[in-house]
């Protein structure tokens, strides 16, 4: 059976975990589990608490050692550099990230990718994409000092990540218009109208264009915004480079720019007790390799070799 760890992330404001005691109860093989030392404090979840439901802490070089490295933003882990054959579970973006993929290549390294899992037809971890959508719209309206209810928003997409900022967005009383792949010509001659436009599309790295184009911006309302939850450098939206919470806007020719590229981690409580009970009994397959369709179509990169199911996400 796989043993697997669980590293507490480096980057800038990830307090997102993967796994709490709740769940892990649930678990038939909790001895498999390797957290590293004070995992669960920004839950206000103790050591002691995991180690009752008969799991293992660990120091972070420990949890880095297990066959398994599970991590909610393992793709641009400063430690992945530091991995060799083992497997990663994680957001990994490797289509989008072509650094990642290289690392992952060279350290051998396989990958179940979460933006890979799809349950008949629905992706696996939606409620995160969700989030990240009412996430942005809180965080980048604060950023932007109006409330919603005054302005006239322009959403790019139908997926869940547009659906989480539309349901924000009608709560807090927003003028909302929705645009879509078939729609971007259309959008890009009204894009005069709205104080904010919001792109929720994940860029097909194919294409050499952009919806939003810097020639574009001089047309925007004086004072406006986009929110890029996507967060594609230079993809749907040309002037797009992804900024952090910390530092989370730009201007570029009078338009505010937000492009956070975790906004979940912004409410990681809601993330961490909601991706748990979804992430447990994958996590448990993993342990004994007693695969699911949705792993086994997430299956991204076997022993450092593209899959294709990598080439279909490109």
């Amino acid at each position: 059976m796989n043993t697997i760890g669980f590293p507490k992330s480096r980057k800038e404001n990830e307090n997102r975990r993967a796994l709490i005691p709740e769940h892990i109860r649930f678990m038939e093989h909790p001895e498999q589990l390797y957290f590293e030392t004070g995992y669960g404090e920004v839950l206000n979840i103790s050591d002691e608490e995991y180690e009752k439901c008969g799991c293992h802490i660990v120091p972070f070089k420990d949890a880095l050692k297990q066959d398994v490295i599970c991590d909610p933003k393992i793709g641009d882990a400063e430690y992945l550099q530091n991995l060799n054959n083992q497997i990663i579970f994680g957001w990994i973006h490797a289509v989008q990230n072509r650094d990642i993929a290289q690392r992952i290549i060279k350290n051998k390294l396989t990958a179940y990718a979460w933006e890979s899992m799809y349950d008949r037809g629905r992706h696996v971890f939606w409620r995160n994409n969700e989030l990240a959508g009412e996430a942005a719209i809180l965080n980048a309206f604060q950023c932007y000092g109006r409330m919603p209810y005054e302005t006239k928003v322009a959403v790019i997409g139908r997926g869940n990540t547009a659906r989480g900022a539309i349901k924000v967005l009608s709560m807090l009383g927003a003028d909302i218009m929705q645009y879509d792949r078939n729609t971007e010509r259309l959008l890009t001659d009204e894009i005069y109208k709205y104080d904010v436009v919001m792109n929720c599309v994940l860029w097909d790295i194919s294409r050499k264009d952009h919806i939003i184009s810097r020639s574009d911006l001089k047309r925007f309302k004086k004072g406006a915004m986009i929110v890029d939850v996507s967060c594609d450098r230079n993809g749907a939206v040309e002037t797009s480079v992804p900024t952090t919470i910390e530092n989370p806007t730009y201007v570029v020719d009078g338009v505010l720019h937000y492009v956070v590229d975790h906004t979940p981690a912004i409410f990681y409580k809601t993330f961490s007790n909601n991706n748990s009970q979804v992430v447990f009994p994958y996590i448990e397959q993993l342990i004994t390799y007693d695969l699911s369709p949705e792993l086994k179509q997430a299956l991204v990169f076997d022993k450092g070799q593209i899959t294709e199911k990598f080439s279909s996400n490109s």
